[in-house]
């Protein structure tokens, strides 16, 4: 056993990169000491006081959503697919309008903590409440998964530790953050992580256009004669099919309009997104905050362009594999960023990506949390009662290790070749199945009663997730899959809207469902007694 800890202890050694990784850990962790000090509240750790400014809580939005999938899974996807891989990036850009004019200002005045609030306001507490917790627990830990993987690869180049133990301690360290300082140290380390991540985008982008003579003619030139530096056979990156196509896979084409429903639906429904709207004091903050994430959002994904098509434009193949040859699509942005600015720069955007994994699965964890304490503990098991002062918050730390562990232990098993912008692509399907048609038919539906919210969440979440199961990346793999699309949301988003839709056809009208249809309207449009939302009448 000690030979084993000083052979590890010998394997890291101090570097650059290891030196900026400690640097970003000891200031996290100086913020998550100051916010423990003021989350004393429910108020306080579940939503930061609603005290969040519009452009603070659009950059900590931002920061939340341009998740390892973005910096690390969509680079490797562009470089390797092309066109079909930018889509993802487009699909995570154009889901933010369907945020902004659908959900984000009902959301933040009809509710108080959850989604589950706005969803329990007309309806019966305790089932909508129940089902709306699961989702939200299935989404998060889908979503964690690629964080984790993504997490793996970082700390295995950044400080030479392997997959598993880099995995372990990344949810470790996450954990101190959720369950000693709340929402605002969470929205804090993303409001740092998203102006660190900024920087480093534009950095790299520089990079690679310098090597091209920042010339954007010789650029694209180059990336439709892409020959990964001379040691692969020419490819136009800028013809669509490389991935989707169906010369590449005869469901590729329905596959991929699959993926466009998933992106462009789910954020919409996605836990860790939706709660960030109760942090701040009022809806028209909500709005200002969607604005600017909107702004630092689109950028970003424009500069995934530079580095996803440089890697294929700059670096040698053989450089963008793993060991045995498969595609390290996780680690494409970090080895460019070593072949353009050195070990210094690797190091800098290495503990970019770092963060940005901490701050997304901190914000994931957060909303699982919550959500099962606020709505599953209190309104569920204890029927509404009010908690004793500081148990809710209690059980929301307690199960901030269970959603972690399960995280964690699911992206070692998957091993660090899992491809983030896919895994995430998955939960967006999910959240757009259950979530995102129960949200909707609350706000925009009178006759929408509690069979059809629980029918709308069992729906989409169980079809969703079966038919990932039954997919060519399930548990049967791709000779034996059953379902033949890799993304799901063609027939689980649809599912999911049938079900709620039958389950209030077929049930008897709810008249208090309905009576309370035009106080939620109002609640929705005014904001007035937002408060008081979601107390499990």
């Amino acid at each position: 056993m000690l030979s084993s800890i000083s052979s590890t202890t010998a394997a890291i050694q101090f570097t650059p990169a290891l030196g900026m990784f400690l640097a970003f850990v000891a200031l996290t962790l100086v913020i998550t000491y100051f916010s423990a000090r003021k989350a004393t509240g429910s108020a306080s750790y579940f939503a930061a006081g609603r005290s969040i400014k519009g452009w603070q809580n659009g950059l900590a939005v931002a920061g939340d959503y341009m998740s390892a999938a973005s910096f690390l899974g969509i680079s490797g996807m562009i470089a390797f697919k092309g066109y079909d891989g930018f889509m993802y990036s487009v699909g995570f850009l154009v889901a933010y309008l369907t945020v902004l004019l659908l959900v984000a200002e009902p959301l933040r005045n009809a509710g108080k903590y959850t989604m589950a609030d706005l969803l329990a306001y007309r309806m019966s507490p305790r089932p909508v409440r129940a089902m709306a917790s699961l989702s939200t627990l299935m989404v998060s830990i889908i979503y964690m998964i690629a964080q984790m993987v993504g997490a793996g690869g970082i700390i295995k180049e950044l400080i030479h530790v392997e997959f598993a133990p880099a995995v372990i301690g990344v949810g470790a360290l996450m954990l101190v953050y959720v369950v000693f300082g709340g929402m605002l140290a969470t929205t804090w380390v993303q409001i740092i992580k998203a102006l660190l991540l900024m920087g480093g985008a534009f950095a790299l982008s520089w990079m690679v256009l310098s090597k091209h003579g920042y010339s954007m003619s010789t650029f694209f030139d180059s990336v439709s004669h892409a020959t990964y530096a001379g040691t692969a056979p020419a490819k136009n990156l800028l013809d669509p099919g490389l991935k989707y196509g169906a010369a590449v896979n005869p469901w590729g084409p329905l596959d991929f309009i699959s993926l466009a429903l998933g992106l462009v639906l789910g954020t919409a429904g996605l836990p860790h997104i939706l709660v960030r709207f109760y942090t701040v004091p009022d809806a028209k903050t909500a709005r200002v905050s969607v604005a600017w994430a909107i702004g630092v959002i689109g950028v970003f994904y424009i500069l995934t362009t530079f580095f996803g098509f440089g890697a294929a434009t700059v670096l040698q193949k053989a450089a963008i594999l793993t060991a045995d040859g498969k595609e390290n699509t996780n680690m494409v942005a970090p080895i460019l960023a070593k072949a353009l600015g050195g070990e210094l720069f690797f190091a800098f955007i290495s503990a970019v990506a770092f963060a940005t994994i901490l701050a997304v699965v901190a914000g994931l964890t957060m909303s699982a949390s919550t959500s099962f304490a606020h709505d599953f503990y209190t309104n569920v098991i204890k029927h509404g009662a009010e908690a004793k002062p500081g148990q809710e918050v209690r059980v929301a730390r307690i199960t901030a290790f269970f959603v972690g562990a399960i995280a964690i232990a699911i992206a070692i098993f998957m091993g660090p070749t899992a491809n983030a912008a896919f895994l995430v692509g998955l939960a967006f399907a999910v959240a757009a199945s259950a979530n995102l048609p129960v949200i909707l038919f609350s706000v925009f539906w009178k006759r929408f009663n509690t069979a059809g919210a629980v029918a709308g969440l069992g729906t989409g979440l169980a079809s969703a997730v079966i038919l990932i199961l039954l997919s060519p990346n399930g548990i049967f793999g791709k000779t034996g899959a059953i379902f033949p699309l890799e993304n799901p949301g063609i027939v689980s988003i649809p599912l999911g809207f049938l079900g709620a839709w039958l389950g209030t056809i077929l049930s008897k009208p709810d008249p208090n469902s309905e009576a309370k249809f035009a106080e939620l309207n109002f609640r929705a449009q005014t904001g007035l007694g937002s408060e008081k939302a979601g107390s499990g009448h």
